[in-house]
């Protein structure tokens, strides 16, 4: 079996640390917490737990979690029930609060695809113009081919940065993003490769508001 290819894993844990510049968050991009300045992260609200649209269930030697109720996953088997995000109202304005709120959502959903191997909303939130959004999705869709699953990987925006033009449909963000240690597991529960470190990196992203609503449209790793 071919071990997943250098810009898959990359994008696994790197494709959430997408386009981004400058001054954000020196102090808290380095370890693994956020610096105690950092912004508090404003939660999405998320469907009720479901496993629609999520590839098979664990294997046959996994534990199964209670009906509904959410189970990461683990050695023994795929993450179930994981909640489905919700994209919030505000996130369809076009405003500096919308824009904060869709970036969070995109997140989020990026985080659900980790988690289920469902990739198709997170395709329709990013332009095809967007090479690191395409190869992160080919990351996933990677580490869960084949009967393998991904386990860890938890992701979140926790801080974004925007200076908003009203005058223009195109804005840019600076993002810190933090996410967990990865692994992709096989059918049988091992690892299918190393696992990928744990991350805390900013990223710059381009975002455009058209036909009423936003779209990714480039990011990129602050180097």
């Amino acid at each position: 079996m071919s071990r997943l290819s250098a810009n898959s894993s990359r994008a696994l844990v790197r494709g959430a640390v997408f386009g981004l510049t400058a001054s954000l968050l020196l102090t808290g991009c380095q370890g693994g917490s956020t610096s105690g300045s950092a912004p508090s992260e404003t939660s999405t609200t998320t469907a009720s737990p479901t496993s629609s649209g999520s590839p098979q269930g664990p294997s046959a030697s996994a534990t199964t979690a209670p009906p509904g109720v959410y189970k990461p996953a683990d050695a023994k088997g795929k993450a179930e029930n994981v909640p489905v995000p919700v994209m919030p109202e505000v996130a369809k304005e076009n405003t500096k609060e919308g824009l904060a709120a869709f970036i969070r959502y995109w997140y989020e959903q990026l985080n659900y695809s980790y988690q289920s191997g469902e990739t198709g909303t997170l395709q329709s939130l990013s332009a095809p113009t967007c090479t690191l959004c395409t190869s992160l999705r080919d990351g996933i869709e990677d580490g869960w081919s084949e009967g393998r699953w991904v386990a860890g990987a938890g992701i979140r925006s926790a801080a974004v940065e925007i200076e908003f033009n009203s005058e223009s449909s195109s804005q840019m963000a600076i993002i810190q993003v933090i996410q967990e240690a990865i692994e992709i597991r096989n059918a049988d529960g091992s690892l299918y490769q190393d696992p990928t470190p744990a991350t805390n990196s900013a990223s710059r992203a381009a975002l455009e508001f058209a036909d009423e609503r936003w779209v990714l449209a480039d990011l990129g790793l602050i180097r």
